[in-house]
């Protein structure tokens, strides 16, 4: 941005001698107006990777990494509603900062004002004037300069010895004031879940099992009646019977 723009100029003073006493007789007058104000506002989102003492390493919302080192102890950001400091931050933990920004056009004008007796004139480039002080300064007439003498406007051609005359240098000078608001906010990440109950072990007699209860042997089916165990006896009787009766013989 250019620093000044000339929008009218009715004398270019230069001063020749005597800064303190020109400043006496040149009255300047300063007024300053302000047009409408435009916003930007830029908000950035992020979470925290790592902190390590003041630097801090962050995960922007487009996936890239953000070494932020350095991050100044007066630092402060609104997580969950209070201010945290850079060594309150968390690895996990939301970031959002939200950056507005103010452009404020100004105008600023100001205006040089100067009345003398003409005491020497060079056409069409200088002027000499005899100031209230009695002090003689030398100024530069710029091209098409018009001087007012008794209510009459005329260039430097018709400036005479004697002439009092009235000059105005108006400078008009528009800036761009740029203010940056901003404002860190976070959440803190959620706990972690909580750790499983360990099992709790409870002791108990194994039950005793009950003893097996032995079954009786079946008895074996009745197949035949006694009448030929008593038929055997029988008939070993009589042979025993006989076999003596032989012997004795």
């Amino acid at each position: 941005m250019r620093p000044t723009i000339w929008t009218r100029v009715l004398l270019v003073i230069t001063v020749v001698a005597f800064a303190v006493m020109m400043g006496a007789q040149v009255q300047t007058t300063k007024t300053e107006s302000t047009g409408t104000a435009s916003h930007e506002v830029q908000v950035e989102r992020a979470e925290v990777v790592s902190v390590y003492g003041n630097d801090l390493i962050v995960k922007m919302q487009d996936g890239s990494i953000r070494h932020i080192a350095n991050v100044s102890e007066s630092a402060r950001a609104i997580v969950d509603g209070r201010e945290v400091g850079i060594h309150d931050v968390k690895p996990g933990m939301k970031l959002q900062r939200t950056i507005t920004t103010t452009t404020t056009p100004k105008l600023i004008t100001t205006t040089q004002a100067v009345t003398g007796k003409v005491w020497h004139v060079t056409p069409p480039s200088t002027v000499i004037l005899t100031l209230e002080n009695g002090q003689n300064q030398q100024f530069k007439v710029p091209k098409g300069q018009k001087f007012t003498i008794d209510g009459q406007e005329t260039d430097v051609w018709g400036l005479k010895k004697g002439m009092v005359v009235s000059a105005t240098k108006v400078v008009e000078e528009p800036l761009t004031v740029v203010t940056e608001q901003k404002l860190l906010a976070g959440k803190m990440p959620p706990p972690p879940p909580p750790a499983p109950d360990a099992p709790i072990l409870i002791a108990s007699a194994a039950p005793v099992p009950a003893p097996a209860v032995e079954e009786a042997p079946q008895a074996l089916p009745k197949t035949g009646s006694e009448l030929p165990l008593v038929f055997s006896l029988g008939c070993l009787l009589l042979a025993g019977s006989g076999a003596m009766r032989l012997f004795r013989r």
